[in-house]
């Protein structure tokens, strides 16, 4: 990721946050929708690590992962993480 020109912090501010949903396993999700010029920096190949996504001005407790891609929308990213603590 580089992020040379582009200022994470202002667009940060623009990032999108799905309210929580569950299934019937105690998972939790959402789903983040980032301004397509931070989509930009989103590797190709792969999930995003915590720092990466963090890195990124993504801001969410602990215990989200990106666990999946929307490849028809590469700025939707879809998080999960277990609802028992």
């Amino acid at each position: 990721m580089t992020s040379d020109l582009i200022d994470i912090a202002a667009l940060s501010e623009q990032i999108y946050y799905s309210e929580t949903y569950a299934d019937i396993n105690n998972n939790l999700y959402r789903h983040v929708i980032l301004p397509k010029e931070l989509a930009q920096l989103l590797p190709r190949d792969r999930l995003l690590e915590e720092t990466e996504w963090r890195a990124l001005g993504i801001t969410q407790s602990k215990g989200w992962r990106h666990y999946m891609r929307h490849n028809p929308e590469p700025h939707v990213l879809l998080f999960k993480k277990s609802a028992i603590h």
